[in-house]
């Protein structure tokens, strides 16, 4: 049975894939500065995309579980692909409360639209497995869906301002908005991959002007935030990424690598990075 979190500085547990899930993280401290995080990242066994959705389910159950054995009293699955294929499951093996990124997400385009027709860019598994297309639909929005492959390589690469990144997000906003026939008139944007984040501001300028953007890392964080502030004492605590608590890192590849690539997505120093054997 899932419980919500007591503590007045709760500890809260962050699984992703990779190192994407940073930009999740982030969006946390900000919100919720005085929280102390733990973030699993499963380095050695990404891309989850290509997985079946049993292998994702037992890679994120095995994450989650250890997450709960280092003291973490709210999950936080900040993985698209997880979420939308294995959060069920993720649930069911928890005894802590967990949030996913894609109801959040789709809460807040849903509000956001006053058309009622939605875009979602994301990887081709959280694409293929239409979840942000049913959280939408049950909320009364007409979505269309749009896979893009190259943005990942391209934001691990470094390249968030470069010409080639805008060529190609200039390409793959094109197909979402229009179609034979006439334009999909959509009045959100919905970035349902936590490595987008990193490229906001060059799709803000290639996305049509009047089109919203919601970052479903930002929209998580209010969830979490929400949840929090019903369970626990008020805190006092600014936001920003100033006065956190702790960070702790477990990484299952390399943690220097992790370190390296993992500042450039949280924006802060990583520096307490624990590698994790998980046994199959």
């Amino acid at each position: 049975m899932n419980r919500m979190v007591p503590s007045p500085k709760p500890k809260i547990g962050v699984f992703d894939s990779g190192v994407g899930g940073l930009t999740v993280l982030r969006a946390l401290i900000e919100r919720i500065p005085e929280a102390s995080y733990l973030y699993f990242g499963d380095t050695a066994r990404l891309p989850y995309g290509s997985k079946s959705a049993s292998t994702v389910a037992h890679y994120a159950v095995g994450a989650v579980r250890y997450l709960q054995d280092q003291g973490a009293e709210l999950l936080v699955i900040a993985c698209n692909t997880a979420t939308a294929l294995a959060l069920d499951e993720i649930k069911a093996a928890a005894d802590v409360e967990v949030v996913g990124v894609v109801d959040p997400g789709a809460e807040a385009a849903a509000s956001a639209s006053p058309r009622r027709k939605v875009v979602v860019i994301g990887t081709e598994a959280t694409v293929s497995s239409h979840a942000y297309r049913r959280a939408l639909e049950a909320r009364g929005v007409t979505v269309r869906e749009k896979a893009c492959p190259l943005f990942v390589p391209l934001v691990e690469e470094g390249w968030v301002e470069h010409p080639v990144t805008e060529q190609v997000a200039r390409i793959y906003l094109a197909e979402a908005f229009s179609e034979e026939g006439g334009d999909f008139d959509a009045d959100v944007l919905v970035l349902g991959c936590t490595h987008y984040p990193l490229i906001k501001p060059l799709l803000r300028r290639v996305a049509p002007e009047h089109v919203a953007i919601v970052d479903s890392a930002e929209s998580t964080a209010q969830a979490v935030a929400g949840q929090l502030q019903s369970t626990r004492p008020s805190s006092s605590g600014e936001s920003g990424l100033g006065g956190v608590s702790a960070l702790k890192f477990f990484a299952t590849d390399s943690a220097e690598k992790f370190r390296k690539m993992g500042t450039r997505f949280l924006g802060l120093p990583v520096e307490d990075v624990l590698h994790v054997d998980l046994k199959e």
